[in-house]
Formats: C-alpha cells, sequence, structure tokens
C-alpha cells in the first residue's frame, strides 16, 4: 500500500498541471520490471538510457507484453512503459508489475469483447498501448488514484479482480 513514504515522494514532484510529461518521468535511466502471470515469465529490463529508447530492450518487453493465447507479438507503445516506470517510481515499488493481460491480438480481443461488456471492441490492448497489472503489496485504489493524478493516460480500476488498467491513450479514468 502507498504509505506515509509513497505519499511524501507523491508529493516530492510536480504535479500533471505544473509540468509537462518530460517532467513527470523520473530523470536517468529507465527500468521496468515484469512478471508476467500466464507464462511465469519474468523480467528486469532498462528500456531507456542516455536519452534515447534501446531498441534491443523493447524488443524483448513486445515479448514479455505479447499475446500469450496466440503468442503474436506487437510493437509496444514505449510511452506505456513509461507510464509503468513513473507510477512504480512514484510507489517506491521495487516488485516486479503482474502483467495479466498486455497486447491483445484482434481475434483473442473480439472473442473477449463478445464474453465481457467491460472488454472495448476498440481496446488500446489492440495497439500495444495498455496493460492491466498490479504491484504486489501495494493497494489497487492506491495506484489507480496516483495513475490518475499523474495524467499519463488511461486508468481503468478492477476492484473485485485487483487490478487496474494503465495506457499511454488519451487521459481518461473509469
Amino acid at each position: 500500500m502507498l504509505g506515509a513514504g509513497g505519499a511524501l515522494a507523491c508529493a516530492a514532484w510536480p504535479g500533471p498541471a505544473e509540468a509537462s510529461l518530460a517532467d513527470l518521468i523520473p530523470p536517468g535511466p529507465r527500468l521496468v520490471r515484469i512478471h508476467r502471470v500466464q507464462s511465469e515469465e519474468r523480467m528486469e529490463i532498462t528500456y531507456f538510457r542516455d536519452g534515447r529508447y534501446l531498441s534491443q530492450e523493447l524488443a524483448r518487453l513486445n515479448w514479455i507484453m505479447r499475446d500469450v493465447t496466440t503468442d503474436e507479438v506487437e510493437v509496444m507503445d514505449p510511452r506505456l512503459f513509461d507510464v509503468l516506470f513513473t507510477v512504480a517510481s512514484r510507489m517506491q515499488a521495487t516488485e516486479p508489475f503482474d502483467v495479466i493481460s498486455a497486447y491483445r491480438a484482434p481475434e483473442h480481443n473480439a472473442a473477449r469483447a463478445r464474453q465481457s461488456r467491460a472488454v472495448s471492441r476498440v481496446s488500446l490492448h489492440m495497439s500495444g498501448m495498455a496493460a492491466d497489472c498490479r504491484l504486489p503489496g501495494h493497494s489497487p485504489l492506491g495506484m489507480a488514484r496516483l495513475a490518475a493524478e499523474l495524467q499519463l493516460g488511461g486508468v481503468g480500476l478492477y476492484r473485485r479482480d485487483g487490478f487496474i488498467h494503465l495506457d499511454c491513450g488519451p487521459v481518461r479514468r473509469w
């Protein structure tokens, strides 16, 4: 959960009304830790260093974020990793994100949308711009509130299922 230390860390950086996206992303190398729930794969990857994205490392992230039902890989939007990195940094998280869903092939997304009205037929998952995830030891509600406050993209809270949706698309929440 986001405790007093996490709240202080949040207060130490400028909020979205005061800063640009570049100001919200902590300076220096950017690292993400991912645990892909379905495949049990784990990666810790520095994907941005010296002012540029690292293409080889992004390719490794594309693999772990693939549609695990089809093993189809999509080029993920690097801004999604910036969202994950920023949320984890602000929460002072050192554990990996449990990623439940990332890229979804259109056929897979359509099948899910037929099963549940909660799945968008035009989901950003199909564009490599979204991930459904949780951070073990941190409240999904606290994560969702922080991410919504940062206004880096879309934020959905799935309280009953214990995860949040993060994306690098338009700012919105549900």
